[in-house]
């Protein structure tokens, strides 16, 4: 291990999340030295040190960020959310510039790692021009990844560290408890299909039903994020981040069904949330029987993201060769993907 690897120290802001979480493995794995940053949580899974601090709050941030004299790279994928768009950006883009401000004066700071997402595409609003590349011009109106980049690149200007954004598809992860967990909550769904003896129909329109949807594994996105943060090639530099392959819903989701040995018919449109209320009862049951380590399933998933991205009627991938072509090569079959994931959700007794 070189010098220069030897003294990178890691700030990972949502070091708890469904991307940050994996992202602290990576790390550790790598040899980094790790510190997560949180406004509630007073440890981590990994063991890692958490500060406590309040982002929103710039006197909090200013008594407590400073400390932290020894940061090189901060990792950056806390977000909070709000009723409306429009609501989301100032919190969050205060958030992003009470740490970045109070900690680039006290540590040698080399790089800010900005983790966004295809709304910077205007993917929330509706169809969107599709593949989304990192050159496509900006979208009028409130959204707070733009509006976070905007300021960071600004604010970076003139100064010896650099930024880089990272835009992931859909995120694949067995973290349980999140709400933005896809594979978890189409495995809780296959789940109850089964002990109800149902067929394991698509949850969405026809128009989704032959939908793009390109996908992201969580370990590919660490590893993306970490070459990232290192590489002189991603400098002030944006990358969509997906597993390189592209699926419809009507190719991927007949395997996810064999996968679960179970028989598809055609789509209907359901609402997870309401479906995860409903069975409630069914699932305490399950979990019962199959000792399964939550019996509460609105604990593990409460479906709302779920139903968010089989409501998409309109294609929803970016293209991902910007990344390859600037050195970062590693790629995942998205069908692998979700078996994987599902195999250490099953091993891990979350579901049966």
């Amino acid at each position: 291990m070189d010098k220069k690897q030897q003294q990178r120290v890691a700030l990972v802001a949502g070091a708890s999340g469904i991307v940050g979480s994996q992202l602290v493995n990576t790390l550790l794995r790598n040899q980094w030295e790790v510190i997560g940053l949180s406004r509630h949580a007073l440890s981590h899974s990994d063991g890692i040190p958490m500060v406590n601090v309040d982002l929103l709050d710039a006197q909090d941030s200013a008594r407590v960020l400073p400390s932290l004299s020894g940061i090189t790279h901060i990792f950056y994928s806390a977000w909070l959310n709000a009723v409306n768009w429009t609501e989301m950006v100032e919190p969050n883009v205060a958030m992003l510039r009470n740490l970045v401000s109070n900690v680039e004066n006290a540590a040698p700071l080399q790089t800010v790692s900005l983790m966004q997402g295809y709304k910077v595409y205007g993917a929330h609003l509706g169809p969107f021009k599709t593949p989304a590349r990192e050159s496509d011009p900006g979208v009028p109106g409130a959204e707070f990844n733009a509006a976070q980049l905007a300021w960071l690149s600004d604010f970076q200007r003139g100064k010896p560290w650099h930024w880089n954004a990272i835009r992931p598809g859909v995120v694949g992860s067995t973290v349980p408890g999140n709400a933005m967990n896809l594979a978890l909550c189409i495995a809780l769904y296959a789940s109850l299909c089964k002990a109800l003896n149902l067929p394991l129909r698509f949850p969405g329109s026809e128009q989704t039903w032959q939908s793009i949807v390109d996908h992201t594994d969580a370990g590919l996105l660490a590893e993306a994020t970490l070459w990232a943060a290192t590489s002189p090639a991603a400098e002030n530099q944006a990358f969509n981040v997906n597993n390189g392959d592209i699926w419809r819903w009507n190719e991927l989701w007949p395997r996810i069904a064999r996968w679960f040995a179970l028989e598809t018919a055609p789509p209907v449109r359901l609402s997870f949330h309401q479906l995860f209320k409903d069975y409630r009862p069914v699932w305490r049951e399950l979990a019962a029987q199959q000792r399964l380590v939550e019996s509460d399933i609105l604990q593990l998933n409460d479906g709302q993201f779920a139903d968010f991205v089989f409501g998409w009627h309109y294609d929803m991938f970016g293209d991902g060769s910007k990344l390859r072509r600037a050195g970062f090569t590693a790629m995942q079959a998205t069908d692998e993907m979700f078996f994987s994931l599902f195999e250490q959700l099953r091993a891990a007794r979350i579901i049966p």
